[in-house]
């Protein structure tokens, strides 16, 4: 079973707007691929402020073969009535098959639709959650029609198993998905291909990216702690403070800086506001 994993990737996705991002890229991608046939082992997604990803275990390799029976009018029913139903079920009369039913003989028909192949399906799908992604706030840009919440720059989707990597083809607007993402904006800027969900992590952190929220949340806290109390100083615990932080920068660097004197005689709240809120200070 093939693990499959996507990268849209775009300019700055505002930190409040991630963590909700992520959940309903999660969400309408597994629905739609359950509801397409599919089934999957294990899902997880993740964002960054320039980024959003997910990644599926054990996805099938294809929907199921699928057999429905429908039952018709009766044989002696008008011209109208049969012609109806073969064009409901895309059928000829002699793939129908007459049974005895408690009111007579009755038309049936057995509709069989083959599988599909995930990669079909996968595209399918992206593309849908794409062009109707429920961003609180989106933009167009350029000459298209897409809409995303900022410029969106790229679409990596691959498919992964032990035969190799395949990417699952699309294009929405002029974008072509792809193999390739990029690291931090600054200190990693080039493309790079990946091969699976391990191996993408593991070359964003050489490109200066932690993927996870949490793993970046942790970092900054610990960090910060830490050089605080190096310095006599305790760190005013602030989760919502935090998780903004987390959703502003893909590798967290900690520094302490000083407030000259002259501007500590302000009242507390009014440094704190402006600290928190304009200039995101712990």
């Amino acid at each position: 079973m093939p693990d499959l994993l996507i990268e849209l990737f775009s300019e700055e996705i505002p930190a409040r707007m991630q963590k909700r991002a992520s959940e309903d890229l999660q969400r309408l991608i597994t629905n739609g691929l359950v509801e397409a046939g599919l089934t999957y082992a294990g899902a997880a997604a993740f964002a960054t402020p320039r980024r959003l990803t997910l990644a599926l275990e054990g996805l099938t390799a294809e929907s199921p073969t699928l057999r429905e029976e429908r039952k018709g009018p009766r044989t002696d029913a008008p011209d109208k009535a049969l012609e109806g139903f073969l064009r409901a079920t895309g059928l000829t009369k002699d793939q129908l098959e007459a049974r005895a039913d408690k009111k007579g003989e009755v038309w049936f028909a057995t509709i069989e639709r083959p599988g599909r192949p995930a990669a079909e399906i996968v595209a399918e799908v992206l593309e849908t959650t794409i062009r109707n992604f429920p961003w609180p706030k989106s933009m167009r840009w350029g000459a298209g029609s897409l809409r995303w919440v900022r410029p969106l720059h790229s679409i990596l989707c691959i498919l992964s198993d032990e035969a190799g990597v395949t990417t699952v083809p699309l294009d929405i607007d002029g974008i072509t998905s792809g193999d390739t993402t990029r690291g931090h904006r600054f200190l990693s800027p080039d493309a790079f291909a990946v091969t699976s969900f391990d191996d993408y992590t593991a070359k964003l952190k050489r490109a200066f990216v932690v993927l996870s929220p949490t793993e970046r949340a942790d970092h900054i806290w610990a960090d910060a702690t830490s050089t605080a109390f190096a310095q006599g100083l305790e760190v005013v615990e602030d989760p919502g403070l935090l998780a903004e932080v987390a959703g502003l920068v893909e590798w967290p660097v900690v520094l302490m800086g000083a407030i000259d004197d002259d501007f500590l005689e302000l009242p507390p709240e009014v440094l704190q506001t402006s600290m928190k809120e304009h200039q995101k200070f712990f």
